[in-house]
Order: structure tokens, then sequence, then C-alpha cells
């Protein structure tokens, strides 16, 4: 009763065979699908990174990395000015630095490849052609060829090209700012040689092709950092067509410069007012006498006078940010506006109502150091719900504060100063008097509202003692 065997061979037999037949083809699938996996990018591009939420291009400070420097994942290669700061940007790759396509002093927009990254050695001239392609204006070609490694015949065929135009010295690689000098001069920049390296041409290769003097790169300067104010040539309708005045000096903004001209633009949208309050200081000046030597600065307890004052009106720090609601602030944290060299910035006591004013004073210290430096981080900034503006070591008796965009209302503070006054019987004294004028959004906040926020601040300076609690 058992079953013929001969069936059960064959069927077997073929089995076997459709198994041999199909697993070539399987294997062949298998590897198309893992073939993009493995496969890596030879040449990666450095980035233009966002270091702000304002920012839209940032300026090369300095490179930490020369061209043919071998760095490491995690490592700093280049200086970032931004609108509010200079900060380290990072490498995410291991490799060499083939190409810097953006030297010192130079501009690039958000995003914008600023250097590219070479694998190895060998690649190195692969990143030279691709230069010389982003250099042409064809900013699109190189990350579809990183982006599609899978196809093996064009990566090998990339080579071979390379080594020509770099191997050719006066068909080298021009930086950017060489090709703006060369279509402005008329330069064509297939006769001229490149003395930087890799046969790349320098700015100085073109003037000296178009017979400039090197004095006269001074004139270079305008025109690299023509794009750092370009942002707030779009809001400032008037940065147009007035002609300079013979003999002046024409000095392009600053990346932060042109941030804090957009700021103010944007300001004139809000319909603000003004509220003055006149607030006697002696018994603040005497405390101010005591805690000085333990490192608190007026600038600290006016700070944190103001936040004890906020956290009974809200509305005060609320912000109005599209025109159509309002938000209120979870927290009440001070930005205070400070001088530095070339610019303005707002260093933010975070949650200044629930600190002391001795860890606010620590606090404080270490954000003016940061702040000349050029070092603060973006939300060391840009989280201010509240600002304090101080000019009264200055010796300024009163001025009108421009509010910052995004937030409901600036306090201007002004030199405390002897006065006469006249108490409730008639009687004359002479007593330390400070004018602080607070501009509102008035979207948000009503004059009722600010009145009352000011009277309960003038009571805390007038009576500083729980400042100290």
């Amino acid at each position: 009763m058992a079953a013929p065997p001969a069936p059960l061979s064959l069927s077997a037999s073929a089995l076997s065979a459709r198994v041999r037949l199909a697993a070539p083809a399987s294997r062949a699938a298998a590897a198309r699908r893992r073939g993009p996996m493995v496969v890596r990018a030879k040449i990666r591009e450095i980035f233009m990174p966002a270091l702000s939420s304002t920012m839209t291009e940032g300026k090369i400070v300095s490179w930490t990395a020369a061209e043919g420097d071998r760095v490491s994942k995690g490592d700093a290669v280049v200086v970032v000015e931004s609108d509010k700061a200079d900060m380290d940007v990072e490498t995410f790759y291991d490799g060499i630095v083939a190409v810097v396509l953006v030297p010192a002093g130079e501009s690039a927009p958000v995003g914008a490849p600023i250097a590219l990254l070479a694998e190895s050695d060998e690649d190195v001239a692969l990143a030279l052609a691709q230069a010389q392609t982003l250099s042409s204006g064809q900013p699109s070609s190189p990350p579809s060829d990183a982006a599609a490694p899978p196809a093996p015949p064009p990566p090998a065929e990339a080579p071979v090209a390379a080594p020509a135009p770099v191997g050719a010295g006066t068909k080298g690689i021009a930086t950017p700012q060489a090709k703006k000098l060369a279509k402005q001069h008329r330069v064509d920049l297939a006769k001229v040689t490149g003395t930087g390296q890799f046969g790349r041409i320098t700015p100085a290769d073109v003037e000296a092709a178009a017979g400039i003097q090197p004095k006269t790169k001074v004139a270079c300067t305008p025109a690299a950092a023509a794009p750092v104010a370009a942002p707030s040539a779009k809001a400032v309708p008037q940065a147009a067509v007035l002609p300079p005045v013979p003999g002046a000096t024409v000095v392009p903004f600053t990346a932060m410069q042109a941030a804090v001209s957009k700021n103010m633009v944007e300001s004139l949208s809000v319909p603000t007012f003004r509220v003055g309050y006149p607030i006697l200081t002696d018994k603040l000046d005497a405390l101010y006498e005591k805690v000085k030597p333990k490192g608190v600065t007026m600038t600290v307890l006016l700070a944190k006078a103001a936040a004890m004052a906020l956290a009974q009106y809200p509305v005060v720090y609320a912000s109005c940010r599209d025109g159509s609601s309002f938000t209120y602030n979870s927290s009440i944290n001070i930005a205070v506006a400070v001088a530095i060299d070339g610019g303005l910035i707002t260093p933010v006591l975070e949650q200044a109502d629930k600190l002391d004013i001795y860890l606010l004073s620590q606090k404080w210290k270490e954000l003016v150091k940061k702040a000349r430096a050029k070092q603060l981080q973006p939300n060391e900034y840009n989280s201010g719900t509240f600002t304090l503006s101080n000019l009264g070591m200055f010796g300024v008796d009163r001025f009108d504060a421009i509010l910052p965009p995004g937030q409901g209302a600036i306090m201007a503070v002004g030199a405390s100063k002897p006065t006469v006054v006249a108490d409730k019987d008639g009687f004359f004294s002479v007593k330390n008097k400070m004018l602080v004028n607070v501009t509102a959004d008035h979207r948000i906040v009503y004059g009722a509202d600010l009145a009352a926020f000011l009277q309960t601040f003038a009571k805390i300076i007038e009576d500083p003692e729980s400042l100290t609690l």
C-alpha cells in the first residue's frame, strides 16, 4: 500500500530545479534593494545653519579648519556670525575639508553650501569638480548625485574628468567672490591662472588680471557685506536712492545691526502708547549701597522690582504675534537691553520673579560676559516677555523706548536725581526721584492696565524691603 516512489522523486527534482532557477533572480533583487543602504556618499556639503529664528543669512567670521584638513564628527570647523552672536558650527561627518566655498568675511543665505567635505584623499578631485558646478550657478545637480548613489557608472567617470580642470590651472575653480569680480570687471576666467589651493582662482587673481592695484581690494568689502543688509532692505522702503554725501564713508550694516534695523522697522506697525511715572528712590538708593558689595547691580534691582509688579498684571507681559489674538505668557522673563560693540542685544533673566536678587546678579553677570563675547545662545536673548532699558547710569533723565516685536511692553528708566518735592502737608524737601516711561502695545494693554502696573512698581521701589525676601 506504499505510494510509488517515482512520482515523489520527480516532484522533488522539479521543485529543486525551480529553487535553483529562482535563486539568482531573488539574490539580484535583494542586492538591488540593499544597494542604496550600503553605498556611502563621497562628497558632503557643509551648509550655513540657522542659528536663530530670525536669521536669514550668516557671515563667516573665521574657518577653524582649512582646506586639506581632516576633521571628525563633532569638530568645530567654522565660526558664523548670526544676527545676534558668533557661534561655532560643527561637522556631522568625518572627512577632509576639500573646498571652502564661502571664505572668511563673506556671507551666505541659510541653507546654502559653504564648504565641501570629501570622504578620502581620492575624492578631493571630485569635490573640486562639484565646487566648480556650484560656482557656475548650478547648485541643484550635486545634491542629486549625492542622493542617488546606486548607479555606479557616473561616480566612476567623474573622478576621471575632474583632474583635467584642476591640473589645467588657467581653467581652475573660481571662488564665488572671484566670479563676482570677474563679471564686474569683464575678466575671462578661462584666461586667469589660479594661485589658490588646487589651482583655485581667487579674487586677487581676478584683480591682477584686470590690472587693479591691490589697495582697491577694500572695495570688495561692501560688495561682500551687502547681502547682510538685504533682509532689512525688504522691510525698509526708504533704504533706497538717496545719493551719498560727498566725502562720506559708507559702512554696511553688520548682521546684528541689520537685525536691529529690521526689528525696529517691524515695531512701527504696532500701535503703541506711552505712560510716564515719577518714583522716589531714596530707600532704593540706600538698599543698593548695602547690597552693592555683594555684587548686586541697580539693573538687577530694577529687573526684580519689575518682575514682582508684573506678577500682578499678566496682561502687561502678554504678547500679540498674529494681529488677531494675544497670548498670556507663563514666565516672567525680563530682557535687559545691553549695548555691545557694533550693536544692541537683550540678554534675558528668565523667571526673574522666582529668583532672589543674589541669584539674579550671578546670572546677570554670566549673561553680560557672554553678550560681550557674542556667545549667547538663542534662548538667552529671544525668550523675553518684558524688556527693561536703563540709561540712568549715563545721566539721561527720561527717554522713550521702542517696543520690541512680539512683546507687550518695554520700560525705559532714567537717572535718579535730587528734586524738590512737597509732602501732603505742604512741606518742601529734597529727595531723589527718577522718571520711568513704559511703551506698550495698545492692542492688548490699555492705559488703566499700565497705570496700575506703574503704581505697583513705584510702591515696590519706594519701599524696597520686599526685594530682599
